[in-house]
């Protein structure tokens, strides 16, 4: 089992590889929005005391899927080889419906399985997270 890790994605909020690799298939860890070398968010705005105050959901699509693509390119695999997609909003009622006509953009050739759920949040101030899996 090989582990990868890139300096060109987020760095992992913890102890775990942006992905592994097990036979033919790459399982990646969660990835959000975050740019990676700054963690800057795209999109989202604070007040003077640091709490989130607005978040541009697009604008994080954009970045998230960036994000795969390039976890995926760094590990030998590439986004048309992506089987499963997981993904994780923040708040399904506002977001899904930007969120799943982006989505429909980059996905409209390759279309992996996918489930999105909506949980209460997430380790950083993001409203998206991806968890996929790819073929190599």
């Amino acid at each position: 089992m090989n582990k990868f890790s890139t300096d060109k994605a987020p760095k992992p909020v913890g102890l775990y590889p942006h992905a592994r690799r097990v036979g033919n298939l790459l399982f990646l860890s969660g990835i959000g929005s975050r740019e990676a070398g700054t963690n800057n968010i795209p999109g989202n705005e604070y007040d003077a005391s640091g709490k989130l105050t607005k978040y541009d959901i697009a604008a994080q699509c954009h970045s998230v899927f960036k994000n795969v693509r390039t976890v995926l390119e760094e590990s030998g695999s590439s986004w048309d080889k992506l089987i499963d997609v997981t993904v994780f909003l923040t708040n399904m009622k506002d977001d899904f419906e930007t969120y799943n006509k982006i989505y429909a953009e980059y996905f409209k050739d390759n279309q992996p399985c996918r489930t999105t759920v909506e949980i209460k949040s997430l380790p950083t101030p993001i409203a998206i997270e991806l968890k996929c899996i790819a073929i190599i």
